[in-house]
């Protein structure tokens, strides 16, 4: 596999219920070993009108899989007739990122995705780790080589009946933390939004005047 493809668990990816919504924010480094191979990379991708997933890990594997649970999620949308629900959304792609370990051969592919969605039974967030293991969080998840900072302030700040804008400019801090600790984690921060309205970016304007309100 070539250098480029990889990237390290080096990185810090965040998600976490507020009133009314969920927010999902990523660092922007993509890392293979000590260089840094893209400072642009997009760990946040929409996978329905109602759903994201925040990515780590081996880039193509995961990239592939986001693929793959789009594509199976609007199939099942169009053959049912039916809104998916955040937790088929999330049993469906634990399971293939299980079978994606089960048939690793010399070249390891390893994913962790954090999921966020809204369905007719409110907003979730499941976690999904590189083994296909699956756990629904109640109220904020971190990953990533810069977790350890993110959750010092996440730990200390989150608060359960916190208004999106607060969610958001509290994922910025958690996420900036880790940016100034973590050598893997760089290169700007990317904030998505799940609401009533659905999946939402906030623009990078935005960003930097919330950083310089934290």
């Amino acid at each position: 596999m070539n250098e480029s493809e990889v990237m390290k668990t080096g990185t810090t990816t965040i998600a976490l219920k507020c009133n009314g919504g969920i927010v999902l924010a990523a660092d922007m480094r993509a890392t293979a070993g000590n260089m840094v191979v893209n400072r642009k990379t997009e760990k946040i991708h929409q996978i329905d009108d109602f759903m994201a997933v925040t990515m780590a890990g081996t880039v193509s594997d995961a990239q592939l899989l986001v693929k793959l649970i789009k594509a199976e999620l609007n199939l099942k949308k169009i053959n049912l007739g039916t809104p998916n629900t955040v937790k088929e959304a999330a049993n469906l792609l634990a399971g293939m990122i299980y079978h994606n370990i089960r048939k690793m051969s010399l070249i390891p592919g390893i994913s962790h995705f954090i999921l966020g969605g809204k369905d007719k039974e409110g907003f979730h967030i499941y976690d999904l780790f590189v083994d296909g293991s699956l756990t629904e969080i109640k109220e904020y998840v971190a990953s990533g080589s810069g977790s350890v900072f993110a959750y010092g302030v996440l730990d200390s700040q989150y608060k359960k009946d916190a208004s999106i804008d607060e969610g958001v400019k509290l994922a910025v801090r958690a996420i900036n933390a880790a940016l100034q600790r973590d050598s893997a984690t760089g290169n700007g921060i990317r904030v998505v939004t799940i609401t009533d309205e659905g999946v939402s970016t906030i623009m990078e304007q935005e960003l930097e005047m919330k950083l310089k309100e934290n």
